[in-house]
């Protein structure tokens, strides 16, 4: 049995990782909101709750659940020097550019016992407060109102972003915002480390170091032949083509063509998944702003020229699209349906945004009525889940899940 597996967006989900919301969320104020890329701060209680829910949801339909902080902490505690190393590197991608700071920090990080408690508190934010014997010393210190030694990471229960599994490897992305730049540690330490995912087999189809920004909302596994990828407000076109290249020419895959399909640069759109998610063999779900504004480009290789890629536009609907590059009539239902208000109100609130356990069987937010509805029409079995909280980070539960292990399509 393979490690990673999935080939698909919809084959029946056996394993998926998860991040619950912790302390990073209790983080959030007012005045910090918009460097945090958060509109709103859920009350964590609440947010856990549902959250909880959500992963009982997979639990009950015999999906293993993974959680991010566990495996960060298996994957450093392997080795002593590990966990050094990952101290240093997240002071280092910290900015902390007070050397005395960061020697405190440092030990204070290594003074804490418990492995996974040091990785949640890296995870939520480290205040100036709770380090012992700080200080007011730098120009810093005494001229900006900020309370963190370190920043709070509340986008991190989104853990389709800071890294993908494509068939039987990973892309960790490097992210678009700075803020979120620190994410995809954890996603490095997990495939160097850990005792079972830092195996040296898995591909590595992309890095965190690489120049252009790519994050995983926008990347849609549609079959262990084609790729959709989003060229969005948060992932670079360049980005595709490299991912491309080394899917194409660096491993051994059986892809055939990267779909690139262009999307409106602004937030309420900001990842592919965000306006467009598959729920069945032949059903997608959209939002409708974006079915007459799409534009598709095939990325394939260039039988002609070693180690080069050729790109085209493709014309046509979405819906032909996918028809053609899937093989089979595909039907968008279309998020709120045909009311504009409705429709508008219930992408906000990530309803195009689901995840499937197995294909025709979804899980989506409750609050979206109208686009649950519509599913149900359509012959989907959905699982509605909580997301009053949930909901004020701006994704939904395909943003909070990253398969790790799908059964192939037969």
């Amino acid at each position: 049995m393979k490690l990673l597996n999935v080939t698909s967006e919809i084959g029946e989900l056996k394993k998926v990782l998860l991040h619950r919301p912790g302390g990073e969320i209790e983080n959030l104020t007012p005045k910090w909101l918009p460097q945090l890329l958060f509109d709103d701060i859920p009350w964590l209680d609440l947010a856990q709750k549902e959250h909880d829910a959500f992963a009982e949801t997979f639990r009950k339909a015999g999906v293993e659940v993974l959680y991010l902080t566990d495996l960060v902490a298996e994957s450093l505690d392997t080795d002593i020097a590990v966990k050094d190393k990952f101290i240093e590197q997240f002071i280092l991608e910290s900015s902390i550019t007070s050397e005395t700071l960061s020697n405190k920090l440092k030990d204070y990080l290594k003074s804490i016992k418990s492995t996974k408690e040091m990785v949640s508190l890296t995870m939520s934010g480290i205040r100036k407060r709770d380090l012992p014997n700080f200080e007011k010393r730098t120009l810093s210190d005494y001229i900006r109102d900020y309370p963190f030694i370190t920043d709070p990471m509340p986008n991190l229960y989104f853990t389709r972003d800071p890294f993908s599994i494509i068939n039987n490897g990973v892309a960790i992305s490097k992210m678009y915002s700075l803020t979120r730049s620190r994410e995809t540690i954890y996603g490095e330490y997990i495939f160097n480390y850990h005792p079972l995912y830092g195996n040296k087999e898995i591909p590595k189809f992309y890095d965190r170091y690489k120049v252009p920004t790519i994050e995983g909302g926008d990347i849609l596994v549609l079959s262990d032949k084609v790729l959709a990828i989003g060229v969005s407000q948060r992932t670079h076109p360049s980005a595709i083509e490299r991912l491309a290249k080394s899917i194409f020419f660096e491993n051994e895959t059986n892809y055939e063509v990267i779909l690139a399909i262009d999307i409106p640069k602004y937030r309420a759109f900001m990842h592919l998944d965000t306006i467009f998610t598959q729920v069945d063999y032949d059903k997608f779900l959209i939002h409708h702003d974006v079915q007459n504004v799409i534009k598709a480009y095939e990325v394939k290789r260039n039988l002609e020229k070693q180690n080069k890629l050729t790109v085209k536009p493709i014309t046509g609907m979405l819906d032909e699209i996918l028809s053609k590059y899937l093989d089979r009539k595909i039907t968008l239902i279309p998020c709120g349906g045909e009311d504009t208000v409705a429709a508008d109100r219930e992408q906000w609130n990530d309803g195009a945004n689901t995840v499937v356990i197995r294909p025709g069987e979804v899980i989506v937010y409750e609050r979206n009525h109208i686009t649950n509805d519509l599913l149900k029409k359509h012959g989907i079995k959905i699982h509605a889940i909580p997301s009053s909280e949930l909901s004020r980070g701006r994704g939904g539960p395909r943003c909070m899940s990253m398969p790790f292990y799908r059964e192939n399509l037969k």
